[in-house]
């Protein structure tokens, strides 16, 4: 995803191209409140990668703004200042920046930022959404795939996850699930198909967005009462902790088959010598 002549920053801003269908359509139905938080988030993100830039000589980076939009759409609300804040500092320096700056971070800093704050204030309500606001995710996820910074195998994955989610029960849905499904799209192209954090090989895209979407299944039949979005976040991170995970496995496949190829050679050939 990250090859050839682009660079970090490059992949950062057609990412943020990518999102602007979601992102204005939240921006649309969230009015003015909606824009403060982004303000916010966008704010204190940027402040933060300023600091660090300026203690490390580096260059002035986008990708700040990805990680306040994620939160700005996602974290639980009437928080107040100061804990959003704490929040972002949080997820923004010890998901990011403590690793060099993003491209180089293990896992995506909005999702430390969301687990901290779900985790930190539980009484905290998490957001609702309108359903045109998933549906704005569809454009979303396309232009992110046709862009190259969005991987479809994850997308596919997760799609896959769903509908093996609906074949099981017997063809519906339950209601818990078809709740959470219009969140868990969002959080698919917010979070977890992060080209930073999310599996590198193609298998463990694939794997990454089975997961995600078994996860998913799993919370939202499970986790009677809980939140979409908090379902949303628990599944993407777990899915983002088991990227590294997926990628060594698939390597490991892919080593045994090349020694069993090397193997079936040498016996073909040992005539010869």
């Amino acid at each position: 995803m990250m090859r050839g002549i682009w660079d970090r920053e490059t992949v950062a801003l057609l990412l943020l191209a990518a999102l602007m269908p979601l992102a204005l359509a939240w921006l649309w139905y969230g009015g003015v409140e909606a824009a403060g938080r982004l303000a916010l988030t966008l704010l204190v993100s940027g402040l933060w990668h300023l600091i660090f830039m300026l203690a490390r000589a580096q260059p002035p980076s986008f990708a700040g703004a990805l990680t306040a939009l994620a939160v700005a759409m996602l974290a639980p609300e009437d928080l107040g200042i100061f804990r959003l804040v704490m929040g972002i500092s949080f997820g923004t320096v010890m998901g990011e920046l403590v690793f060099g700056g993003w491209g180089r971070n293990v896992v995506n800093p909005a999702t430390i930022t969301l687990a901290f704050l779900g985790f930190g204030f539980p009484a905290a309500p998490w957001p609702d959404f309108v359903l045109p606001v998933a549906w704005a995710a569809i454009p979303a996820a396309g232009l992110g795939i046709l862009l190259g910074v969005i991987s479809g195998r994850i997308i596919a994955g997760a799609l896959l996850a769903a509908l093996l989610a609906w074949a099981i029960p017997g063809g519906a849905w339950p209601a818990s699930l078809e709740k959470v499904l219009p969140v868990a799209w969002i959080g698919l192209v917010l979070l977890v198909c992060d080209p930073v954090a999310s599996a590198a090989t193609r298998p463990g895209r694939w794997g990454n967005g089975l997961l995600y979407g078994a996860l998913i299944a799993l919370f939202a039949t499970g986790w009677d009462g809980g939140a979409p979005v908090q379902i949303t976040v628990s599944a993407a991170l777990l899915a983002s902790l088991a990227a590294p995970i997926l990628d060594e496995a698939a390597i490991a496949l892919w080593r045994a088959r090349r020694h069993r190829a090397l193997a079936r050679k040498t016996e073909d050939t040992s005539w010869l010598t």
